[in-house]
């Protein structure tokens, strides 16, 4: 119960409103069906037994009612009757299927939907959240687990609900016909599968938790070894790899295929109740009719009702088997969306314009589950259309500093201030809006160096001058004319594989000035060029210093020796700060 509580969580609001049209619709199948085997009591009450109909008061009225529509004698009541049978039995089947069409698409639209809100609420966490998370379980939860959850729990239920409304009309119908019958036959099939399901529920959640276990080490690793194929195939790992993706993938598919087993394993013994008890029924009712002729409708019956109920009694227990099995993928599914989902962030109320200064007041920070202060008490003054410098050792809290500048981290205490106004959730997208971002490791899709420059921007909304005039500034663009055969439309590969380091920095680069920021930062984003290269695309980047403010990380003095001013981290804290040549003097 409490995994069909979850799944109606997860189910969006639009999702709700389409339920309860599939829910009509499923109870009107059902209405349809059990009347398809309702009609064969009457039709083949007549077929045995033709004199009713001059008899019976019922048939009589009903042979009445058809006269005007040209019945005129015993054996064409009896076509019409049967062709009326047959439409029943058509009407019937058109709207399943039509209910199952339904069912289809409100499946698919689900996984469509969940799925685009778990990235969604993904995507919406602070970059702080990101820095303990795995990218890859990340990708399995949207991929893999929605998928899970929507195939072995929301299907599972839809058929469930579908079945179980047939299979109570279809009770009620043979209640109606034999109490006796119709009790013991539904105690003894209930009783049987509560019973297995009783004791398969326990079994079914612990191998549903190790599916799920094995599952995220799949990605995992997949991710791995593909991520480092470069270093995979230099050192020869890939039986290492192989190895360690073996054993999960041989854990997820044998749980797999046990809840499938568990699933359809009563079948088969329903199978022997079913031709079993049909005999049975065949005798008890020729007994109590006194021939066969007379039991023959009754026979009909319940062999349409048996034929309609086992099958529907089956797949109740096999939705219930599947949803108790997908329980720990719900439970993760559910717990992420509870807890990330919230209300709407309102960005943008204050804008951001940026025209004196950047203040960095007081800043302390620590990475989330570590006691260690990254930074320590900063203070730092940026004046607009400067060139600034912060170097220092690796763990000297440069990319922090810069990260806090970014919006990415919020300081423990202290304030970013930009202008007067202190950068907050508000207005944080704001100024990010004016900010070019370089990081350290670039990373390109597998498209061209076009849409890579422009990245985020559809194909049809890329302005293929912008393109081409950061190109150029990156000192890129001759690359591109006079060695790419395709020019801009050239695609890069995964990752940018067919190019070289020095290639995709400067596509970075580009990237970062494609929409003409008013702050350039560059982390550390020339390591992978060569000299003249570095010296290019320095030069270029220090030609646009009257024009916007251009903040450098570096591990080299010598790298930011052009900038205005010059800030030395040292332990989380300014050791010392000024011009190139002053720094240079002390010897520092």
């Amino acid at each position: 119960m409490k995994n069909i509580k979850k799944l109606q969580y997860i189910i969006s609001l639009s999702g709700k409103k389409e339920t309860f049209l599939l829910l009509v619709m499923i109870i009107v199948s059902a209405l349809l069906e059990t009347l398809g085997v309702a009609s064969i009591l009457p039709f083949m009450t007549v077929l045995s037994n033709p004199e009713l109909i001059a008899n019976n008061h019922i048939f009589n009225e009903i042979f009445e009612i058809f006269k005007l529509f040209g019945v005129r004698n015993s054996q064409s009541f009896l076509f019409a009757l049967g062709l009326l049978f047959f439409i029943l039995l058509i009407l019937s089947i058109l709207f399943k299927a039509a209910t199952m069409y339904l069912e289809v698409r409100y499946t698919q639209l689900r996984e469509y939907e969940i799925s685009k809100r778990l990235i969604k609420i993904y995507l919406d966490q602070p970059y702080s959240w990101f820095l303990n998370e795995n990218s890859a379980d990340l990708g399995k939860n949207i991929l893999s687990e929605v998928n899970q959850v929507i195939g072995g729990g929301l299907k599972p239920l839809i058929s469930l609900i579908t079945k179980a409304f047939l299979a109570f009309t279809i009770i009620i119908l043979l209640i109606l016909v034999d109490l006796k019958i119709t009790i013991m036959v539904s105690l003894t099939l209930g009783i049987s599968y509560g019973l297995i399901f009783k004791f398969a529920r326990g079994y079914l959640n612990r191998i549903g938790g190790d599916r799920l276990k094995s599952n995220q080490e799949r990605y995992t690793i997949v991710n791995e070894a593909f991520g480092a194929v470069k270093e995979v195939k230099v050192g020869g790992l890939e039986k290492f790899f192989i190895d360690r993706f073996s054993a999960p993938a041989k854990v997820f598919a044998t749980k797999q295929s046990s809840a499938s087993v568990i699933s359809q394993l009563p079948r088969f013994g329903l199978e022997i109740v079913a031709f079993g008890g049909i005999i049975l029924l065949i005798l008890y009712l020729i007994q109590k009719t006194g021939n066969f002729n007379s039991a023959l409708p009754l026979i009909s019956l319940y062999a349409l009702a048996s034929y309609r109920l086992l099958p529907a009694i089956q797949q109740i227990y096999g939705s219930l088997t599947l949803i108790t099995f997908v329980g720990p993928s719900l439970d993760k599914l559910h717990d992420d969306l509870k807890n990330f989902e919230t209300q709407n962030k309102i960005f943008d109320m204050d804008q951001v314009e940026f025209n004196n200064q950047i203040l960095l007041k007081d800043i302390s920070y620590s990475y989330p589950n570590s006691s260690r202060t990254v930074l320590d008490n900063i203070n730092i003054k940026i004046d607009a259309k400067t060139t600034v410098g912060f170097v220092g050792t690796t763990g000297s809290g440069k990319t922090t500093t810069v990260d806090i500048i970014l919006g990415l981290l919020e300081a423990k205490s202290g304030f970013l201030e930009v202008d007067g106004k202190i950068i907050n959730e508000q207005n944080k997208r704001s100024w990010q809006s004016i900010i070019g971002y370089v990081p350290q490791q670039i990373y390109l899709s597998d498209d061209t160096i076009s849409s890579n420059i422009a990245f985020g921007i559809p194909k049809k909304k890329i302005d293929d001058m912008a393109v081409k005039k950061a190109a150029k500034i990156a000192n890129l663009h001759e690359f591109v004319i006079n060695e790419l055969p395709q020019k801009y439309e050239t695609f890069v590969g995964e990752r940018g594989v067919r190019l070289s380091g020095g290639q995709r920095q400067r596509i970075g680069i580009a990237r970062a000035l494609y929409h003409n920021p008013k702050v350039l930062i560059l982390d550390e984003a020339t390591n992978a060029l060569d000299n003249q290269t570095e010296k290019a695309v320095m030069d270029a980047v220090n030609s646009l210093s009257n024009n916007i403010t251009i903040i450098l990380i570096a591990h080299r003095l010598n790298t930011v020796q052009k900038c205005d001013n010059i800030f030395l981290l040292e332990d989380g804290k300014i050791k010392s700060q000024g011009k190139f040549d002053d720094l240079f003097n002390k010897k520092i």
